[in-house]
C-alpha cells in the first residue's frame, strides 16, 4: 500500500496520499509511450513558441524551454536519459526533466494544454509519420512485383479458381494483380492522412482554454495542415488510430494471399518457384527441406494486425464524450501492428525479390486440367453460330471425352471431335494451345502478353 501523506506531484493537492502499487502497474504507460518522445518534444516547443508569441509566457522561459527540450532529446536519442515509471508516461518524464534542467520555467510550458490534448497531439503525429513510411513501403513492393511482371509478360501459368485449373494466364498478370491491391492499400493510406491532418493540441482538457492561444500557428509549426474545430473530439477522438488499423488489416490480408500462394508454388508439388536461401530455413530432422518460413510468417501476422484493429474498435465501442482513460490501451496496439506490417512489407519484397520463376513447371501445369476448354467453347460461338450455352455443353462432351481416353484437349483427333459434334474443323486446334488462349485475352484488363506490358508500362509510370 502507498504511504499516507505521499501526494502525487502531477495531481496537485487534491490526494493526500500516493496511488497503491497495483494502481501504479496498470496507470504507467511509459513502458510503452515512451515511443512518442520525439513528437511530444516537438509538439512542446511548438506549444512554447506559440505561448511566447501571445505573450502567456515570456520569451525568455520560451527560449528556456526550447534548449532544455533539446537537451532531452539529445539524452533520449543516445539512451542516456533515466525513464522513471513513478512519472506515469512520456509527458511526465520530459516535464520532470525539464524542471531539473531549467527550474521554474518549465512550469509554465503546461499553461493552456492539457496531457489529453498533449497526448491526442502527439499519438496524431506519430501516427501520421508511420503512414508517410506505410506508404512508402508499398511502392517499393508494388514496383518488385512489377519488376517480375516485366520479367514474365509471356510466362504461361494456370490461373485458378477454387484452387482448380481454370484457364492459363501469364505470370506477369498475376504479378500485376497483387501491385492492384497494393495500389488500393497505399490509396486508403494515403487518404487516411489527409483525414488526420489537424491538431488537437490547444483543445486543453476537453472546452479549450481562456487563454489568447493561436492554435492556427501551432498547427502550421506541427506541419498539420489546420486545427481541429471541436474540443471534445479533439481529445476524445482515436479513428486516425483505427484509419491506420484498418488500412494495416487490409494490407495484411493482401500480403497473406500472396504469401499462401508463394508457400504452395514453392512446395514440390507445385514446383513453380524456388525460394532463395536468405528467406527460407531448413529442418533439424529432415536434411532435405527448405521452408518458406518468411512467407509463413507474413501470413502469421495478419492475425496479430487484425487482431490490434479488433481490440482497439472494442476499447472505444462504449465511451462517452470525451477523454476517459480506456484510451491508454491505444497505443500498444497500434505499435505493435505498425511494427509486424512494417517486417512483413519489407519479408515480401525480399520474398518476391530473390525467388526464382520455374517457368516449365508453370508452363507444364498450365496445359492440365483442360484449361482451354472455354476457348473452345468461344470457337463454336464464333465460327460454328453454336449458342453459347449449347457450345459450353458439347465442350463438356469433348472434355469427358478428353478424360475417357487419358489425353488433353488438343491431344484428341479431328474424327473424335466431330463426333461430339461434326462443325468441329481443324480450325479448332488454334484455339486449344495454352499460347494462343492467353495470346487471345486482349480485352483491357485481360491477361494477354501485350496488355501485360501495357499494364508494366502504366505502373511504371506511375511508381515513379
Amino acid at each position: 500500500m502507498s504511504k499516507p501523506g505521499s501526494g502525487n506531484q502531477m495531481w496537485g493537492g487534491r490526494f493526500a496520499t500516493g496511488p497503491d502499487a497495483i494502481m501504479e502497474e496498470i496507470n504507467a504507460s511509459i513502458d510503452f509511450d515512451r515511443k512518442l518522445y520525439a513528437q511530444d518534444i516537438a509538439g512542446s516547443k511548438a506549444h512554447a513558441k506559440m505561448l511566447a508569441q501571445q505573450g502567456i509566457i515570456s520569451k525568455k522561459d520560451a527560449k528556456q524551454i526550447s534548449v532544455g527540450l533539446d537537451t532531452i532529446l539529445s539524452e533520449i536519442s543516445s539512451g542516456k536519459f533515466k525513464f522513471s515509471r513513478a512519472l506515469e508516461d512520456i509527458h511526465m518524464n520530459i516535464e520532470s526533466r525539464l524542471s531539473d534542467l531549467i527550474g521554474e520555467a518549465a512550469g509554465r510550458l503546461h499553461t493552456a494544454r492539457s496531457r489529453n490534448d498533449q497526448v491526442a497531439t502527439d499519438f496524431r503525429l506519430w501516427v501520421k509519420q508511420t503512414m508517410f513510411a506505410l506508404s512508402d513501403n508499398l511502392t517499393q513492393l508494388m514496383k518488385v512485383l512489377t519488376d517480375k511482371a516485366e520479367q514474365h509478360c509471356d510466362t504461361i501459368m494456370p490461373g485458378f479458381t477454387h484452387l482448380q485449373s481454370a484457364q492459363p494466364v501469364t505470370f506477369g498478370h498475376h504479378c500485376l494483380a497483387y501491385v492492384e491491391m497494393f495500389a488500393r492499400d497505399k490509396s486508403r493510406v494515403n487518404d487516411a492522412i489527409v483525414r488526420m491532418n489537424e491538431c488537437p493540441l490547444g483543445a486543453a482538457a476537453l472546452a479549450g482554454t481562456g487563454f489568447d492561444i493561436d492554435r492556427v500557428m501551432v498547427a502550421k509549426e506541427l506541419g498539420f495542415s489546420s486545427p481541429t474545430r471541436n474540443s471534445l473530439d479533439s481529445v476524445s477522438d482515436r479513428d486516425f488510430a483505427l484509419d491506420l488499423l484498418a488500412s494495416a488489416s487490409i494490407c495484411a490480408t493482401h500480403l497473406s494471399r500472396l504469401a499462401e500462394e508463394i508457400v504452395l508454388w514453392s512446395t514440390p508439388q507445385f514446383g513453380f518457384i524456388t525460394l532463395s536461401d536468405s528467406f527460407s530455413t531448413g529442418s533439424s530432422i529432415m536434411p532435405q527441406k527448405k521452408n518458406p518460413d518468411a512467407a509463413e510468417l507474413v501470413r502469421a501476422k495478419t492475425g496479430r494486425i487484425n487482431g490490434s484493429l479488433v481490440a482497439l474498435l472494442t476499447v472505444l465501442k462504449g465511451l462517452p464524450l470525451s477523454y476517459s482513460k480506456d484510451m491508454q490501451e491505444d497505443k500498444e496496439a497500434v505499435f505493435d501492428a505498425a511494427e509486424s506490417l512494417e517486417v512483413a512489407l519489407s519479408a515480401m519484397r525480399g520474398v518476391v525479390g530473390d525467388m526464382a520463376i520455374n517457368t516449365q513447371a508453370m508452363r507444364l501445369a498450365a496445359g492440365s486440367g483442360h484449361a482451354t476448354a472455354t476457348d473452345l467453347a468461344d470457337w463454336l460461338v464464333r465460327e460454328a453460330g453454336l449458342p453459347f450455352r449449347e457450345a459450353h455443353h458439347v465442350t463438356g462432351r469433348v472434355v469427358a471425352l478428353a478424360e475417357k481416353q487419358g489425353v488433353i484437349l488438343e491431344e484428341l483427333t479431328l474424327e473424335q471431335l466431330q463426333s461430339i459434334h461434326p462443325k468441329i474443323t481443324n480450325a479448332a486446334y488454334n484455339v486449344l494451345s495454352v499460347e494462343n488462349s492467353v495470346a487471345s485475352r486482349k480485352s483491357f484488363g485481360g491477361t494477354s502478353p501485350k496488355n501485360v506490358k501495357q499494364q508494366v508500362r502504366y505502373w511504371r509510370k506511375r511508381l515513379k
